[in-house]
């Protein structure tokens, strides 16, 4: 069961491949719940760690290296330095962001492993493996695709399908190939490291069946994968960029990037509290991976926040590396046998983008580091969107114009506007000061402390991991604000001096409203928090009870919090998918090879006519094929095509088409069919058919 009233968080979000930048998928997947969830834990005091890095010894390194002619070294840098950068810019708080191709994490994951190696927590096999004649190596699993067993997706990885979500080994391929040469791989013999997954599923199942909290999306693959039964997991590789395997004798094996990954999670707590420690010394911090929050860090050892048990170890992850924080990872935390094991894993499904899945390779996605180029100042509109939409329980689908709705019609005309008029108001009327509200009618004591329920509610669903249902009260809290200060309309009410008091009253309370929703927004959209408190004279600070500014309290002068996002910005967006995916089609766009050539006594054999489909129905017990009657202007016959995927009967009656007529007669599904449709195959493999550009007369002849 989770761990209730802990001492500590430790919270990590997913290493990401240093291989290219940061989008949208990335963020709606692990970080930016993370960060919202972090945010809230410093803001009602909590002791809490923020840790994450790149990961820089993925296949997917290598690769990039081998397309781009560079060093895997070279690779990593530059991204890290990207990736880094947009995430400070885009306000993710992390305490440290570090790398895992640093030294430190080299000797922090070859130390676990010579332990568990000692300890004889491996088992040793050689198997056969993958390899590359042409290349000369071995191959690990994404340098291996082929066709998926399961769904027939023909670039299925060596470890998985990304067509169909199935985990897969290289040996279930089928028809393997080499993304290094593109050769068909052979068998060899290779000896590596494997965990007995098999033999630890007791533990582990034990472990999993103790969190029926969990998200269902997580209990439902963990429980699918221990139902098949757990196989033995090689811990090491056969490739030369990684960390080295740490046993004597053994050349060209790096560790298994699933087995040093999660332990730079250990690794950068501990870079992080080094420095902390160092600066309590010399009073600087001089490395630029860390920005700790350390009034909310109450230890300077870095053990407490992975090795006490009153610790509460989340792990912000997206719906594919399920398995390995959920297994694989507690699995070799129990074999070495110090560390506490995670209480929550709240994975994401995935965010889609205009209706497509995003793609690196297609560029289909919206990069974080365009966006912040494209809509500076604009960081917690992307937030508000991406935590509203949120794909916690689903797949769901971000579109530019429901980014561009949720501004104009909840940021601006909801939340924007009470604030605005609430404080413009005061400014009018009370020089920016809060007025007394003398003897607060019942109304409105009520409206005050329902912004306790509001507080409350937020808090139990960001601590839930409900982070959609936490934002949906953040903005009941303005529409309520909003539909007081419209229901009483104090600048009516402003003209009649016998109510006065009631417009004090009317702003107190409206102006206690927007304080306390600049506190809530924080963990959601810090950016514009901030920006109101610095309009209210505020310190943003979580309390149990309402925030209250008191009466006399001097305000700064207003200003908007959001802006309209217009037409033209949001079609300057979608026409830059519309670009890519252009370029894409046209990149991949495979011409068939011409045929032989043929002279033209051969091509004058060939009688094509105009003619109208007069019938169609389909073929009974068949998916593709349609019955057509046609006019051929000569006759009336039955033509037999294979269109039924592609057109509706009702939908083709009266289409003139082009029809070879001399084709000689054959029996399809027991229907005599006399002659060919004519058709064009699309990019797609979508057909269409071959009709004349003008109306012509059945039986006119094309040559």
């Amino acid at each position: 069961m989770t761990l209730t009233n802990p001492k500590r968080y430790t919270v990590t979000a997913a290493l990401i491949y240093a291989n290219g930048p940061i989008h949208i998928g990335h963020l709606a997947g692990c970080y930016l719940p993370a960060d919202i969830y972090v945010r809230y834990l410093r803001a009602i005091g909590e002791d809490v760690v923020f840790v994450s890095g790149t990961d820089e010894h993925g296949v997917p390194i290598t690769i990039k290296a081998k397309k781009e002619g560079i060093t895997p070294q070279q690779v990593v840098d530059k991204y890290y330095v990207q990736i880094k950068d947009s995430f400070e810019q885009f306000g993710i708080s992390f305490d440290i962001y570090s790398r895992t191709s640093h030294q430190a994490h080299h000797e922090e994951s070859q130390a676990f492993f010579r332990k568990l190696y000692d300890k004889g927590a491996f088992i040793e096999e050689t198997t056969d493996q993958y390899y590359d004649e042409k290349a000369q190596q071995f191959l690990s699993d994404r340098y291996i695709v082929g066709t998926c067993p399961v769904c027939a997706n023909e670039n299925a990885y060596g470890d998985q399908c990304e067509k169909c979500g199935s985990t897969l080994s290289p040996l279930e391929l089928k028809n393997p190939r080499s993304v290094l040469s593109g050769e068909k791989p052979v068998l060899r013999k290779t000896k590596n490291w494997y965990l007995p997954l098999d033999v630890m599923q007791p533990k582990i199942e034990e472990f999993v069946n103790q969190h029926p909290e969990w998200k269902t999306n997580v209990v439902g693959q963990c429980q699918s994968w221990l139902k098949q039964g757990l196989q033995p997991r090689a811990m090491t590789r056969d490739l030369d960029w990684g960390v080295k395997v740490p046993l004597t004798d053994v050349d060209g094996k790096v560790l298994y990037v699933w087995f040093d990954a999660p332990i730079g999670y250990i690794t950068f707590t501990r870079e992080l509290f080094d420095q902390i420690n160092k600066s309590n010394t010399d009073n600087t911090l001089t490395n630029s991976n860390i920005a700790p929050h350390l009034n909310n860090i109450k230890s300077n050892n870095w053990e407490k926040y992975w090795k006490d048990e009153h610790t509460k170890l989340v792990h912000f992850i997206g719906k594919d590396n399920i398995v390995f924080h959920c297994i694989i990872f507690p699995a070799m935390l129990q074999a070495e046998g110090s560390f506490i094991l995670p209480d929550n894993v709240p994975a994401n499904e995935f965010m889609n983008l205009e209706g497509d899945k995003i793609s690196t390779s297609r560029n289909w996605a919206v990069w974080l580091h365009e966006y912040l180029q494209e809509f500076p100042d604009k960081q917690d509109v992307l937030r508000y969107t991406l935590c509203a939409n949120a794909p916690e329980t689903k797949d769901n689908d971000f579109t530019w114009k429901d980014f561009q709705l949720r501004n104009n019609s909840e940021l601006v005309a909801i939340l924007g506007n009470f604030v605005n008029r609430t404080l413009v108001l005061t400014q009018k009327y009370y020089d920016q000061i809060v007025p007394s509200p003398l003897e607060l009618s019942h109304e409105n004591k009520l409206i005050l402390q329902s912004i306790e329920t509001f507080k409350e509610n937020i808090g139990q669903a960001i601590l839930g991991f409900k982070f959609r249902d936490a934002l949906f009260e953040l903005m009941n809290l303005a529409r309520m604000g909003n539909k007081f200060l419209q229901d009483n309309a104090p600048w009516k009410l402003i003209t009649e001096e016998e109510n006065t008091d009631k417009v004090r009253q009317i702003l107190f309370v409206s102006i206690q409203i927007c304080a306390n929703i600049a506190v809530e927004m924080e963990p959601f959209m810090p950016f514009t928090a901030g920006k109101l408190a610095n309009m209210m004279n505020l310190e943003l600070h979580k309390s149990k009870d309402i925030i209250l500014l008191e009466v006399g309290h001097v305000m700064a002068e207003p200003h908007l919090l959001f802006d309209k996002i217009e037409d033209a910005a949001i079609a300057e967006q979608v026409a830059k998918l519309e670009a890519s995916k252009a370029a894409n089609e046209s990149a991949n766009l495979k011409i068939n090879e011409a045929k032989p050539a043929v002279n033209f006594d051969d091509f004058a054999k060939m009688d094509i006519r105009v003619a109208t489909i007069l019938e169609a129905e389909k073929v009974p017990k068949t998916q593709k094929l349609l019955k057509l009657t046609l006019d051929t202007g000569l006759d009336t016959r039955t033509v037999v095509s294979g269109i039924a995927e592609y057109y509706n009967p009702d939908d083709i009656l009266g289409k003139q088409v082009c029809l070879l007529a001399n084709l000689a007669p054959r029996a399809i599904k027991g229907i005599m069919s006399q002659g060919m449709i004519l058709m064009a195959e699309d990019l797609d493999g979508k057909l269409s058919f071959v009709s004349p550009v003008d109306l012509k007369s059945n039986g006119a002849v094309i040559s």
